[in-house]
């Protein structure tokens, strides 16, 4: 690693009477910062020539001895240049450039006599800056009530955006100018909280993607999100400002601080180029190194589960109609009920689930509802629901253990907390240890239904503590985790590895609650994406959803095509094929592609991209002669152009699988073909995309 810190004029940092100006390392991106006539501290960036943001103020409101809004002076600007590597334990690139130009502006207020600086990390790609409070009498503890952050748009720009909501992001996106917004927000809104109100008529979650009419491509979001409230941003659609919108605790406060400390980075990533957005890796820059020295245990995992048979209704999470009230502390005597016959974590069904893993070379098994307590669970403001160790009669866990390691397949532990964390957080030296004692590496954690105790929020300060919690416990015992319902990623992953997937967005499951936008996966990587890789459960080959329950009228909009296009667009070290083993039994030419896939990477080429309309990309596969593209078409039928000079000179077999001509999402998504080409760098191929569809390809060389 190479860290170089340089002069005030290498870095291109100019001094004027009304602020300072700091410039990206390849000059592109521009940074201004200053005080107003009464001492309130703002920034604005600019692209090239274009205005990216408008002067946006800074600051915060406290609940007591004054607000941190106004009346500051420059005490000092400190500068740096950082260029370095380095190398993730997993990723979509095997090495990762940091190169920024630095500013911290160090701010005194004297009617407080308060110290507040601004710390500025401009990249070629954007920028990122907190806030940092030094250890000082005069603001020891001191308790946030309102930050006041802003982003001010230059005009009414083209959005891609859910509801600020402060316990989910499982929403379909919205594409609208922003001054469309508060009309689309009621229709938009689609989940309601038994008892919060909606959080803004104008609020929106990051990250948020934003197109400008004269060609800029911006994206607003977080990073490292440690100690402090999830943000959304709230807009002033009179004035096009967005303003920091933080989750509240029970009272309305909305952080609690102790000095010294800092806030999370807030970003903005511009370009004008869409694959520029998606290349960006500002969110993991802003994150501290690996705090895990030894990371060998931490692997990347394709697995299949116990699951999508309960989403849709086929299976049940619980094994009995008899009980309607379950008391973990002294459970229910279950051997002496009646079982309903729908329970899916059987014994023998999890054995169909291994033999079917280690037939096809997949690396575990998931098992969701083995354990008791899910007759009595969700949304009851029960403080203990499961005890995360005590498994339902008809699951021997044992003997799948023993039948799974004769296999040679790894288990994944599932630990629904039903939201109630303080019960999680007691039984959790417990439920790990019962892991690590039973062979599981890796556990997937939910948090559905209200938070425990009533009136927190899933982003509140106080849960965003108790997720990582849960994550640098996990790493105590060697755990990887995977967590669902839990706050969006901001990187994390860099300095927590073992947090190896989140779901944190509208994932797989919602097809079949209704089905999501045929051009829902388009803008993923976009959004949600930004901050880390997303558990999103693809590989749903039967699309309609009556096949396995009649009752369940849902249907997946998506081509089968577009489900294998899915394992190399939506990156993750953690891929699930969710379907049925059956299903892939009827499916085993496309099913080639899932076992193929590569989970971890060298290196990543991005050669397509619109948001919400399409994304072409391709990665070559971490130590091996092996490249994957895949290409996620939106709602429109189009023909993508791959151009494959992003390989070596050489000769290369190219399996590609893709929509027949007569394919689409709703009236024929099983349409496909797979057929073979030989292609060189210079090869530019035409590839038809169906409406709702896509295709992937494996490139290896000709020898």
């Amino acid at each position: 690693m190479k860290t170089t810190a340089i002069s005030i004029a290498a870095i291109m940092m100019a001094f004027a009477a009304n602020g300072e100006t700091l410039s990206s390392p390849d000059g592109k991106l521009t940074l201004d910062f200053g005080l107003t006539a009464d001492g309130t501290p703002e920034y604005s960036l600019k692209y090239a020539d274009k205005t990216a943001i408008a002067p946006s103020r800074l600051g915060f409101e406290l609940k007591k001895g004054g607000n941190l809004d106004k009346g500051f002076v420059v005490v000092s600007v400190d500068t740096a240049s950082v260029d370095s590597t380095w190398k993730p334990v997993w990723g979509e690139e095997s090495e990762i450039r940091e190169h920024y130009n630095e500013m911290t502006v160090n701010l005194r207020q004297p009617s407080t006599k308060r110290l507040m600086s601004v710390r500025f990390r401009l990249f070629d790609d954007g920028l990122g800056f907190r806030y940092e409070f030094p250890m000082q009498k005069k603001l020891a503890h001191f308790t946030i009530t309102d930050e006041l952050t802003e982003f001010a748009m230059t005009g009414d720009h083209e959005a891609y955006w859910i509801p600020a909501d402060y316990d989910t992001q499982e929403y379909d996106y919205t594409r609208s100018r922003l001054s469309e917004v508060r009309g689309l927000m009621n229709e938009a809104w689609t989940h309601h909280n038994v008892w919060q109100e909606l959080a803004s008529p104008t609020g929106v979650q990051t990250a948020l993607m934003l197109k400008t009419d004269d060609g800029l491509y911006m994206n607003l979001h977080e990073a490292a999100l440690v100690n402090y409230p999830c943000m959304h941003l709230e807009l002033n659609d009179s004035t096009m400002v967005f303003k920091a919108l933080l989750t509240p605790d029970p009272v309305g406060d909305k952080a609690n601080m102790m000095s010294d400390c800092v806030t999370p980075w807030r970003t903005v990533i511009v370009s004008d180029d869409a694959r520029d957005i998606l290349a960006s890796r500002i969110t993991l820059n802003l994150n501290e190194p690996c705090a895990i020295e030894d990371t060998s245990w931490i692997k990347p995992c394709k697995y299949v589960g116990v699951w999508w048979e309960m989403i849709t209704g086929k299976s049940k999470w619980s094994y009995t109609y008899d009980i309607p009230v379950i008391h973990i502390d002294r459970p229910a005597d279950y051997a002496g009920v009646k079982p309903h016959g729908r329970h899916g974590a059987t014994t023998e069904n999890v054995k169909r689930y291994i033999d079917f893993a280690a037939e096809h070379g997949f690396d575990a098994v998931l098992v969701e509802g083995w354990n008791i307590g899910w007759e009595d669970w969700s949304n009851k403001f029960k403080d203990e629901v499961f005890d995360f160790v005590t498994p339902y009669p008809d699951f021997d866990l044992p003997a799948v253990r023993d039948y799974a390691k004769e296999k040679g397949v790894k288990m994944i532990m599932h630990h629904e907390t039903s939201s109630s964390i303080r019960n999680y957080e007691r039984r959790m030296d417990e439920a790990y240890k019962f892991m690590k004692d039973n062979g599981y590496d890796a556990v997937k954690s939910g948090y559905v239904g209200n938070i425990i105790p009533r009136g927190s929020n899933h982003f509140s300060q106080w849960s965003v503590n108790h997720y990582q919690y849960a994550v640098e416990k996990a790493a105590d015992y060697k755990i990887m985790v995977n967590a669902h319902e839990a706050v969006r990623p901001t990187g994390i992953c860099r300095t927590w590895p073992n947090l190896i997937g989140n779901e944190s967005a509208r994932g797989s499951e919602y097809q079949a609650f209704g089905g999501s936008k045929p051009s829902h996966t388009t803008i993923l990587p976009f959004t949600r994406q930004i901050g880390g890789p997303m558990d999103y459960t693809p590989g749903l080959f039967e699309n309609d959803v009556k096949k396995y329950n009649p009752k369940k009228d849902s249907w997946v909009n998506t081509t089968l095509a577009n489900q294998l296009s899915l394992y190399v667009t939506m990156y993750s070290p953690l891929q699930m094929a969710a379907d049925f083993p059956e299903t892939y039994e009827r499916f085993m030419d496309a099913f080639q592609f899932i076992k193929d896939v590569a989970l971890d990477w060298d290196r990543s080429w991005y050669l397509e991209a619109e948001p919400m309309e399409y994304l072409t990309v391709a990665r070559k596969e971490k130590g091996a002669d092996r490249w994957f593209v895949g290409g996620t078409n939106g709602a429109e039928p189009r023909t993508a152009t791959v151009d494959f000079s992003f390989l070596p000179a050489g000769k290369y077999k190219v399996t590609v699988y893709r929509d027949g001509k007569d394919a689409h999402y709703r009236t024929n998504p099983q349409s496909y073909v797979i057929e073979e080409k030989t292609v060189t760098p210079k090869t530019k191929m035409k590839v038809y995309a169906a409406a709702g569809g896509g295709f992937a390809m494996t490139v290896t060389p000709i020898k």
